[in-house]
């Protein structure tokens, strides 16, 4: 299939003009790593753009290999999610040392991204970032249900198929921690992480980053009308209805929603 390259991804091309090979031995050519490293870098502006990460706050991954990713890293003129370059996306290991030129730092909770990609094979991008309304609805004890039917289909079947909860607020800094959050994600595409955010799951970068979305328009739409009354779950026959509209339609097309909003804005 071929990649339609993105202005974005045609100006990191210019920088990084190394092919590299993957564990089978396979080049990555240039391009593949710039677009890489571009698709990683609008998503984390996106993603700051819809309200669901702060600041600094937040990291996204895509897999360069069997053995490495492309994570956000912090660099020395670090501007936030929102300002977020492609020089800022940077190949690290899964397991091991990681020293990275320029002044770039790896994210403080890169094991939650080395750890699930570990565990999960079917895994190519990674999201952890920090969705006020899914950490407000967890917090006060809010289970995210199906209450939405045609409104968001893809949300509803994420509530459908059970939310998992890792139950610590403290930051994935160690192994140990990645591997249980790995642990509570189970074969989920999504967890809750308490007190803290969110790590959701895809076969791209794309499905990971629309996943995040869906699973705040639900905690939103939870903590609005839980304000009164306990809201009703969908039924089961309405469910059956509802059909499955691909990933198309409910990745790709909101992807490009999302990209025209940045567009508009001047991101």
């Amino acid at each position: 299939m071929a990649i339609e390259m993105s202005r974005s991804s045609q100006d990191a091309l210019a920088h990084y003009p190394l092919a590299s090979e993957s564990a089978e031995g396979i080049p990555r050519t240039a391009v593949e790593e710039a677009v890489a490293r571009s698709m990683v870098a609008t998503a984390c502006r996106i993603l700051a753009h819809q309200g669901l990460a702060a600041d600094i706050l937040g990291h996204v991954s895509t897999r360069a290999d069997n053995d490495s990713i492309w994570v956000r890293c912090r660099g020395p003129q670090e501007r936030g999610l929102l300002f977020t370059r492609p020089d800022d996306i940077r190949r690290v290991p899964l397991v091991g040392r990681t020293d990275l030129p320029d002044g770039y730092a790896v994210p403080n909770e890169l094991p939650i991204h080395s750890e699930i990609m570990r565990a999960r094979p079917d895994v190519q991008a990674v999201v952890h970032v920090h969705p006020p309304a899914v950490v407000a609805a967890d917090i006060a004890g809010l289970t995210l249900r199906p209450i939405v039917g045609a409104f968001n289909i893809p949300a509803m079947r994420l509530a459908s198929d059970g939310i998992p909860v890792y139950p610590r607020s403290v930051l994935i800094r160690r192994t140990e921690l990645g591997r249980a959050v790995a642990d509570a994600l189970g074969m989920k595409h999504v967890c809750v992480l308490r007190g803290h955010g969110i790590v959701t799951t895809g076969e791209t970068v794309q499905q990971a980053v629309v996943r995040a979305l869906n699973l705040e328009a639900l905690a939103r739409l939870t903590l609005d009308a839980s304000a009164h009354g306990d809201p009703e779950v969908l039924s089961a026959e309405d469910a059956a209805e509802l059909p499955d509209l691909g990933s198309t339609f409910n990745d790709q097309f909101v992807w490009h929603s999302l990209l025209a909003k940045l567009d508009h804005d001047g991101l």
